[in-house]
Protein backbone atom coordinates (compact mmCIF):
# COMPACT_ATOMS: atom_id res chain seq x y z
CA UNK A 1 0.00 0.00 0.00
CA UNK A 2 1.05 3.50 -1.07
CA UNK A 3 1.70 6.32 1.60
CA UNK A 4 -0.14 8.90 1.99
CA UNK A 5 -0.54 12.51 3.18
CA UNK A 6 -3.45 13.25 1.48
CA UNK A 7 -6.87 12.44 2.31
CA UNK A 8 -8.47 13.08 -1.14
CA UNK A 9 -5.29 11.13 -2.37
CA UNK A 10 -6.66 7.88 -0.46
CA UNK A 11 -9.81 7.94 -1.21
CA UNK A 12 -9.50 8.60 -4.94
CA UNK A 13 -6.82 5.30 -4.90
CA UNK A 14 -9.53 3.32 -3.34
CA UNK A 15 -12.41 4.54 -5.73
CA UNK A 16 -10.98 6.34 -8.62
CA UNK A 17 -11.00 4.62 -11.89
CA UNK A 18 -13.57 4.48 -14.52
CA UNK A 19 -15.36 1.30 -13.23
CA UNK A 20 -15.10 1.83 -9.75
CA UNK A 21 -17.77 3.87 -8.93
CA UNK A 22 -20.20 2.72 -11.02
CA UNK A 23 -19.73 -0.96 -9.23
CA UNK A 24 -20.29 0.65 -5.84
CA UNK A 25 -22.91 2.53 -6.81
CA UNK A 26 -24.78 -0.41 -8.26
CA UNK A 27 -23.79 -2.53 -5.19
CA UNK A 28 -25.32 -0.20 -2.85
CA UNK A 29 -29.10 -1.63 -4.28
CA UNK A 30 -28.05 -4.42 -2.92
CA UNK A 31 -25.56 -8.17 -3.76
CA UNK A 32 -25.30 -8.83 -6.95
CA UNK A 33 -24.08 -11.55 -8.81
CA UNK A 34 -21.27 -11.17 -11.79
CA UNK A 35 -23.71 -11.60 -14.81
CA UNK A 36 -25.52 -9.09 -13.40
CA UNK A 37 -22.65 -6.47 -12.76
CA UNK A 38 -21.67 -7.07 -16.24
CA UNK A 39 -25.30 -6.20 -17.81
CA UNK A 40 -24.95 -3.12 -15.73
CA UNK A 41 -21.10 -1.52 -15.75
CA UNK A 42 -20.09 -1.85 -19.74
CA UNK A 43 -16.36 -3.45 -19.07
CA UNK A 44 -14.82 -6.81 -20.50
CA UNK A 45 -15.09 -9.47 -18.45
CA UNK A 46 -11.21 -9.10 -17.39
CA UNK A 47 -11.67 -5.84 -16.67
CA UNK A 48 -14.85 -6.41 -14.39
CA UNK A 49 -12.97 -8.71 -12.34
CA UNK A 50 -10.02 -6.60 -12.13
CA UNK A 51 -11.82 -3.83 -10.84
CA UNK A 52 -13.80 -5.91 -8.15
CA UNK A 53 -10.55 -8.05 -7.08
CA UNK A 54 -8.72 -4.31 -6.13
CA UNK A 55 -11.99 -3.04 -3.99
CA UNK A 56 -12.36 -6.42 -2.30
CA UNK A 57 -8.87 -6.43 -1.70
CA UNK A 58 -9.65 -2.80 -0.38
CA UNK A 59 -12.32 -3.89 1.55
CA UNK A 60 -15.03 -2.11 -0.04
CA UNK A 61 -16.82 -5.38 -0.92
CA UNK A 62 -17.03 -8.90 0.02
CA UNK A 63 -16.98 -11.72 -2.46
CA UNK A 64 -18.80 -15.18 -2.06
CA UNK A 65 -18.30 -18.17 -4.07
CA UNK A 66 -20.76 -20.74 -3.90
CA UNK A 67 -20.15 -24.71 -4.49
CA UNK A 68 -22.16 -25.29 -7.23
CA UNK A 69 -22.16 -25.92 -11.21
CA UNK A 70 -22.06 -23.27 -12.77
CA UNK A 71 -20.31 -21.34 -10.22
CA UNK A 72 -21.79 -18.67 -8.96
CA UNK A 73 -20.44 -15.63 -6.99
CA UNK A 74 -22.17 -12.40 -5.51
CA UNK A 75 -20.74 -9.27 -4.56
CA UNK A 76 -22.08 -7.10 -1.59
CA UNK A 77 -20.84 -3.99 -0.20
CA UNK A 78 -19.13 -4.08 3.49
CA UNK A 79 -19.95 -1.07 6.27
CA UNK A 80 -16.55 0.32 4.67
CA UNK A 81 -18.39 -0.04 1.08
CA UNK A 82 -21.34 1.41 2.45
CA UNK A 83 -19.84 4.67 3.63
CA UNK A 84 -18.63 6.07 0.46
CA UNK A 85 -22.24 6.05 -0.52
CA UNK A 86 -22.78 9.87 0.35
CA UNK A 87 -19.40 10.78 -1.65
CA UNK A 88 -21.04 9.08 -4.25
CA UNK A 89 -24.41 10.15 -4.31
CA UNK A 90 -23.00 13.74 -4.56
CA UNK A 91 -20.68 12.86 -7.21
CA UNK A 92 -23.87 12.12 -9.28
CA UNK A 93 -25.18 14.86 -8.42
CA UNK A 94 -22.53 17.39 -9.28
CA UNK A 95 -22.15 15.19 -12.31
CA UNK A 96 -25.84 15.74 -13.40
CA UNK A 97 -25.58 19.81 -12.71
CA UNK A 98 -22.83 19.86 -14.91
CA UNK A 99 -24.53 17.91 -17.84
CA UNK A 100 -27.79 19.87 -17.32
CA UNK A 101 -25.71 23.22 -17.52
CA UNK A 102 -23.61 21.58 -21.06
CA UNK A 103 -26.96 20.23 -22.35
CA UNK A 104 -25.91 16.76 -22.38
CA UNK A 105 -27.78 13.66 -21.75
CA UNK A 106 -26.34 11.10 -18.98
CA UNK A 107 -25.19 7.65 -20.78
CA UNK A 108 -24.51 5.01 -18.16
CA UNK A 109 -26.93 2.65 -15.83
CA UNK A 110 -26.93 5.31 -12.81
CA UNK A 111 -29.84 6.35 -11.63
CA UNK A 112 -31.07 8.96 -9.68
CA UNK A 113 -30.42 8.82 -5.86
CA UNK A 114 -33.42 6.94 -4.14
CA UNK A 115 -33.50 4.16 -1.84
CA UNK A 116 -29.74 3.04 -1.01
CA UNK A 117 -30.11 -0.91 0.44
CA UNK A 118 -27.11 -1.08 1.69
CA UNK A 119 -27.52 1.74 4.12
CA UNK A 120 -31.42 0.96 4.29
CA UNK A 121 -32.83 4.80 4.09
CA UNK A 122 -34.03 6.64 2.02
CA UNK A 123 -31.83 9.13 -0.42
Amino acid sequence: MKEYTCPVGVTLERIGGKYKPLLLWHLCEGTLRFGELQKLVPATPKMLTQQLRELESDGLITRTVYPVVPPKVEYAMTSLGQSLYPILEQMYRWGMTYLEEKNLQPNCSMQSPGHCACCEKQM
